[in-house]
């Protein structure tokens, strides 16, 4: 029998009001069979893996069935703004009638008698209107038997109204010595206003704070461009951007978006791609160059071919990946999870305990029912269920500001044990072409001579080390009577000389020995690793151009950053151990292991494994990718395969190393982050806990902490977004 096919589907989930929530709807779903879901509060997403035959409409059922919504991915998205509106009409009403029940209860002097039927009906459309959020929440708990921080703050506002109209109704009742004082009555409208109100602008600026930390990844899936200019026929057509279809040709004008991923067909500009890569450095396009959707261009005109569009274009798949890891969960927030899930009925059993022990004490009903009130309000678990997800979703929307692609939270808790990293060679540390080094002239010769003739004559040549010459020289002369020495080298006319340029034995062979300074630079150039051409006219050699594949201007920068975070570096490459150790001593690499296959670099990194090191495999070719799986991390160029790409946990957009090491910083600072978040929402619940049950705290000033303890995480989340 074949394996059944799975697939993941994700839901927009409303109705979660703690991390609680989110686990009762993993509970329900992963009661299914071969169901695996995730669900993050912070998003309000649901990522879940099925049997591809189960019908996704019996997923949003189930979801229902738990007391929330759940919708399938829809192309405009829900507006949040309209969600954050409702939250804070509730929040200004409650608000405005809370202001004139808990000033003349925190302030005797105001209180005149009869006001505690003001009281009432000012408390009465707080508690119902402002509060039925978290009693319908409570609601659905009880159908479903479980308790979330809904049915802490119902009960304790509830129990705090009730308590009150109880005392103003029949106010002998809940007393052991007689009457209450009939001009002040023992009443806590003020608890159930007050806590209500504060709980409420918690949920606001919590919401508020969440919009914000999505930020980074709705700015980065809105870069694209709305509308693009087809060329029909000779004629500029202007469409909606989503209208074009792989093979289109279209014009991008100066200071325009790239409509789509393409290859330039005619003009040349330089490309801003900063919006996208981090890169502030403008990126030269021509003919033939790949473009990515959504860059600007800063330069000319460019006539560009589509080759992804859609969903399979860079962006959307940044975008993708971004959202996938922003929707994970890390080690420590399954931890939140699981002590969330027993937290709540403990703290109800608390709070029942409590009141009981204020009785046995001999204590007054109406103290006892404040403590127990303080406890259920205190605790509720909210800073807890945000430690977490709110560090991965700020942190993974400033990689991504910053070209850098997290593909899960498991990836960033990887980083911190990291000691080792291996890179490859060729087009991580180095650019990955052939590029002309230096020009090195015989005596009394120019060379700037030298490279605007031989570049003229290797315009003509097709060998990768010609185009090299060619690209650098860019010369306007022409060529004549144009001759290629298959393996040897190339000759020709230009500016009325006869040029000939190829390898040393060939120049040797026709026009004699080499000058002592030329041979010199062919000695230095081999002990390096380079190719050398010898080139000259009219009988004479004139100079040697020294060709390599160029260590890119950032790497050895990079290499000292990473060496900076406690970390040795390793060059593994197929290269030649000459070319291998001269690249390691130009950048600083510290160990070198050259000549590997693909399947050997692999063997490599298991051998670091097994000799105890934790391994980051930096790369970007085909014959990188199952190394990168290999390693612990595999960290991949995003200017590489897609095989690459696809294997590793940490993906670099622009091909610059030195964002590896900015990767691991900006890992580490969103784990220490998290750790500091969960400190607090720990310590938080542990030291209030026994104060409530003391009746040492006001319920008010309760509700007032419970609710600064998440603004407190969310804040500290959100100074990721400052991280450079």
């Amino acid at each position: 029998m074949g394996t059944p096919t799975v697939t993941t589907t994700e839901l927009s989930i409303g109705g979660m009001t703690c991390a609680a929530c989110a686990g009762r709807i993993e509970r329900k779903l992963n009661k299914l069979d071969g169901v695996s879901v995730s669900v993050n509060y912070a998003t309000e997403r649901a990522s879940v893996t099925h049997p591809a035959d189960l019908d996704p409409a019996i997923l949003v059922a189930e979801v229902e069935r738990a007391g929330y919504t759940a919708e399938l991915p829809r192309e405009q998205p829900p507006d949040e703004r309209r969600s954050l509106w409702a939250l804070e009409e509730r929040l200004v009403v409650s608000a405005g009638c809370a202001v004139s029940v808990i000033i003349p209860a925190m302030v005797p002097a105001l209180w005149i008698t009869g006001w505690e039927w003001v009281s009432l009906a000012l408390t009465l459309p707080i508690v119902v209107y402002g509060g039925w959020p978290f009693h319908r929440a409570a609601l659905a708990n009880l159908r479903q038997r479980t308790a979330t921080m809904d049915t802490l703050v119902s009960l304790g506002t509830l129990v705090a109204f009730c308590w009150s109209l109880w005392e103003l109704l029949l106010p002998a009742a809940g007393h052991h010595g007689g009457p209450a004082v009939s001009d002040h009555p023992l009443v806590y409208f003020e608890v159930a206003a007050g806590v209500t109100v504060f709980i409420l602008t918690g949920r606001y600026l919590e919401a508020r704070a969440k919009r914000r930390a999505g930020a980074a990844l709705r700015a980065l899936l809105d870069l694209g461009a709305k509308e693009v200019a087809l060329l029909r026929e000779g004629e500029e057509v202007r469409v909606p951007a989503d209208r074009i279809t792989v093979g289109d040709l279209f014009v991008v004008r100066p200071g325009e978006k790239i409509a789509t991923d393409g290859v330039v067909t005619e003009g040349a500009s330089a490309v801003d791609t900063s919006l996208l890569t981090g890169e502030p450095v403008p990126v030269e396009a021509g003919v033939g160059d790949r473009v990515i959707g959504a860059t600007v261009n800063a330069g000319g005109r460019l006539v560009v071919r589509a080759t992804q569009v859609g969903e399979d274009t860079r962006l959307a798949q940044i975008g993708r990946l971004v959202e996938a890891a922003q929707s994970g969960k890390a080690e420590a927030q399954r931890l939140a999870d699981r002590v969330s899930a027993v937290f709540v009925p403990v703290v109800i059993a608390v709070a029942v305990t409590t009141f009981a022990l204020w009785l046995l004490l001999g204590a007054d009903p109406s103290a006892g029912i404040r403590a127990a009130i303080t406890v259920l309000i205190i605790a509720c678990p909210c800073a807890l269920g945000l430690a977490t997800p709110t560090a991965l979703l700020v942190g993974t929307g400033r990689g991504a500001q910053l070209g850098i692609v997290v593909k899960g939270p498991e990836a960033l808790e990887r980083t911190r044990r990291i000691d080792t990293v291996v890179l490859d060679k060729t087009g991580t540390v180095t650019e990955g072409r052939m590029t002309l080094c230096r020009v090195v002239p015989a005596e009394e010769e120019n060379p700037e001579e030298i490279l605007r003739l031989t570049g003229a004559l290797e315009r003509a040549s097709e060998h990768p080390i010609g185009r090299a010459i060619a690209d650098a020289a860019r010369s306007p002369l022409a060529v004549a009577e144009f001759t290629a020495l298959p393996g040897l080298g190339v000759q020709g006319r230009v500016a009325g000389k006869a040029v000939l340029a190829g390898r040393p034995g060939l120049v040797a062979e026709r026009w004699g020995p080499l000058p002592a300074s030329l041979e010199k630079a062919l000695a230095e150039a081999e002990s390096a690793g380079s190719t050398a051409v010898v080139t000259g006219w009219d009988g004479l050699a004139r100079g040697v151009l020294v060709i390599a594949d160029a260590v890119k201007p950032t790497s050895a920068q990079a290499i000292r950053e990473l060496k900076d975070l406690g970390l040795s570096s390793v060059l593994l490459t197929g290269d030649h151990p000459a070319v291998a150790e001269a690249v390691a001593a130009q950048v600083g690499i510290d160990r070198v292991i050259a000549g590997v296959l693909p399947e050997g670099k692999v063997e490599v990194i298991r051998d670091l494994q097994r000799q105890g090191r934790v391994v980051a495999m930096v790369g970007d070719g085909v014959n990188d990718a199952a190394a990168l799986a290999q390693a612990d991390l595999g960290i991949s160029m995003g200017t590489g395969t897609d095989a690459a790409i696809h294997a590793s946990d940490l993906t670099l957009v622009r091909g610059d190393l030195r964002a590896a090491a900015d990767a691991i910083r900006l890992a580490r600072r969103t784990l220490a982050t998290i750790k500091g978040n969960l400190f607090w929402a720990f310590a938080y619940n542990v030291a209030a806990l026994p104060l409530a049950a003391a009746g040492l705290l006001h319920p008010m000033i309760a509700g007032a902490t419970m609710g600064l303890s998440s603004i407190f995480v969310l804040t500290n989340s959100l100074r990721l977004r400052r991280f450079h």
